[in-house]
């Protein structure tokens, strides 16, 4: 997994990612099913390819390379990783925990 939406995009969910992902591998999308009710978006491992242009389109730096996501939010990569090789359900669920946790 090359990159991974942390904990910035919690509560803000800004869609510029999306928006300038050349090959449409942010989701849940404006449009697609889930947007509404998911708490931060996730980029999808076997599409994306590396292009970076997420990273700076992010208002509040969430996007990251995997390898430099900080060790408050290593649990991000899991959630990710849960949202493509689970269900959606199952990484909110885990978002869910997360914010619990950190109360």
């Amino acid at each position: 997994m090359p990159y991974v939406i942390a904990e910035p995009c919690i509560g803000t969910k800004d869609t510029a990612c999306a928006d300038v992902c050349p090959v449409d591998c942010i989701h849940p999308a404006p449009g697609e099913d889930g947007h509404e009710e998911a708490t931060i978006l996730f980029i999808d491992p076997n599409e994306c390819i590396d292009c970076d242009a997420c990273v700076e389109a992010c208002p509040v730096d969430a996007t990251m390379f995997e390898d430099d996501v900080p060790a408050q939010w290593e649990m991000f990569k899991e959630i990710n990783r849960t949202y493509y090789d689970e269900s959606p359900e199952a990484a909110e669920d885990m978002l869910k925990s997360y914010a619990v946790n950190k109360s």
